[in-house]
């Protein structure tokens, strides 16, 4: 069952009628999905996989892109992120106990596009971790045409003794308890609230940096900080 949730248009410049709704995964947390409409012709429909920290404004001028190329937008909220129910009291901890617990997100994704009666074939887009979910998906039988990956998260990239040494440390973490510490070099404040635009590792187009900084800023409920100790573990 879906349900009206808060979405923020304005901040989103996506396709006109956008709107987000609520629904429930099979284990009960409360996530968020946004449809962006494309035009009445359409050519199918992007399910669009979002990565660690994001939300579904922040894929709203994306999403206009496919409506003028034929397509409607699908996005998720995971559980953890965006609006969708944390996982841990200090809401800005980016957590989760398994991976695997984002195909029970997957699932609830799939059901909306029954439940919105979105035109077929559906296609995946899918960017960091949500590149590492969608993987998973894929390997499971996800109904899609085709599949796309921008700077998927396959694996993190360490260099030298940091692998061994950030594995032993996340697989002590989440034994003894502590997996919900951030993780090393990481706290509460999101990336965009605390970083500069000059020297930043996301992109270099300063227009969309605006873009993103401003919808942490202006709706700081979107905001995520650093991974727990079980993310870095899952990871």
């Amino acid at each position: 069952m879906l349900e009206q949730a808060p979405f923020h248009a304005a901040l989103a410049d996506g396709p006109e009628g956008a709107r987000a709704f609520w629904l429930r995964a099979g284990d009960g947390l409360r996530l968020r999905v946004a449809h962006y409409p494309g035009p009445e012709a359409a050519e199918g429909t992007v399910l669009l996989f979002p990565g660690r920290t994001e939300y579904v404004e922040k894929y709203g001028r994306t999403a206009r892109e496919f409506a003028v190329r034929g397509f409607h937008v699908l996005t998720i909220d995971w559980r953890g992120q965006g609006l969708a129910d944390r996982m841990l009291d200090d809401v800005q901890t980016g957590h989760v106990h398994l991976f695997a617990d984002y195909q029970t997100d997957v699932a609830a994704l799939l059901d909306a596009v029954d439940m919105l009666g979105l035109p077929r074939p559906l296609h995946l887009l899918a960017h960091s971790m949500g590149g590492a979910i969608g993987l998973r998906a894929l390997t499971r039988g996800l109904p899609v045409a085709s599949a796309g990956f921008t700077a998927p998260m396959w694996g993190i990239r360490m260099f030298g003794p940091m692998r061994p040494a950030a594995w032993a440390l996340s697989w002590s973490g989440a034994r003894m308890g502590m997996g919900h510490v951030y993780a090393p070099s990481t706290g509460p404040d999101s990336y965009l609230s605390r970083t500069p635009f000059e020297g930043n590792v996301l992109t270099t187009d300063h227009e969309g940096w605006e873009y993103m900084r401003r919808q942490v800023t202006e709706v700081p409920e979107l905001a995520l900080g650093g991974p727990s100790l079980r993310w870095l573990h899952e990871a």
